[in-house]
């Protein structure tokens, strides 16, 4: 680990089950060095019923969640999805306040990873964005990725 880094608040972001698993290993690295305290920031999917609360398994891996964001609207319409995001500046503006982290990583991009990442920007709150330089043809994922990878510090 750089020495950037060392002592270091680490807030981690996971919306979807999916950039949970990605994450699994590298959450557990921050967790056990004892240089670094992991700051675990849940929303979007994980937290609605409907796509079955996978909160509960984050919980059950062994990981503390600092802070739960409310986001999900249920609704696939361009409109629902920019609510949401807004609801997601929002919330994460209270959590990344209470929290102060030092840096916040980020993988991915979907819309709840840059409504997080827009946030942590203007809050001078530096990125480290991973899965950055991936293509999804003819999806809004790409300008969302972009988006990310423009308003981050480190990518990985």
């Amino acid at each position: 680990m750089s020495k950037a880094f060392m002592n270091k608040n680490v807030a981690v972001f996971t919306g979807t089950r999916a950039e949970y698993g990605l994450l699994f290993w590298l959450l557990k690295d921050i967790q056990n060095d004892p240089q670094l305290q992991l700051q675990l920031l849940v929303s979007g999917m994980h937290l609605s019923p409907e796509f079955g609360e996978t909160y509960q398994q984050i919980e059950k891996d062994g990981f503390v969640i600092d802070e739960k964001i409310e986001i999900l609207l249920s609704s696939d319409s361009a409109v629902g999805t920019a609510k949401s995001m807004g609801l997601g500046v929002l919330g994460f503006s209270d959590a990344l306040a209470r929290l102060q982290p030092d840096v916040l990583v980020i993988l991915g991009d979907r819309f709840e990873a840059l409504a997080a990442a827009q946030t942590a920007m203007i809050m001078r709150i530096p990125i480290v964005h991973l899965h950055g330089g991936e293509i999804t043809e003819g999806a809004y994922d790409d300008a969302i990725r972009h988006a990310i990878t423009k308003l981050s510090y480190l990518h990985g």
